[in-house]
């Protein structure tokens, strides 16, 4: 599994370098938001109260946006701390909802 993550950091930053968009981020910056999505889906895939299947991650120059579903109010704090953990993220945008 780890072989195909890298493959995926790999391509996209390969492709991001492709950008003629002056503002466009750079490769390291690519390789840095796929790490970060990366690590912050495993641990939501090794924590059994958040499904990773219904939590989406999007990550860009380091901040990181939350969107889906979770079962209670402490396990969207809960989703939120963990991904403030990750080293190199610079801020949070929760936007979890609440579902039974």
């Amino acid at each position: 599994m780890k072989s195909n993550l890298f493959a995926l950091a790999l391509v996209a930053a390969l492709t991001a370098g492709c950008a003629s968009d002056p503002n466009s981020r750079t490769v390291g910056e690519v390789v840095d938001d796929v790490s970060i999505g990366t690590q912050l889906k495993a641990k939501y895939a090794a924590d059994p109260d958040i499904s990773a299947l219904k939590v989406n991650i999007d990550t860009r120059e380091g901040a990181v946006s939350l969107r889906g579903e979770v079962k209670s109010l402490a396990i969207r704090r809960k989703a939120e701390a963990m991904a403030r953990e990750i080293k190199g993220v610079k801020s949070v945008d929760n936007q979890l909802v609440i579902a039974p």
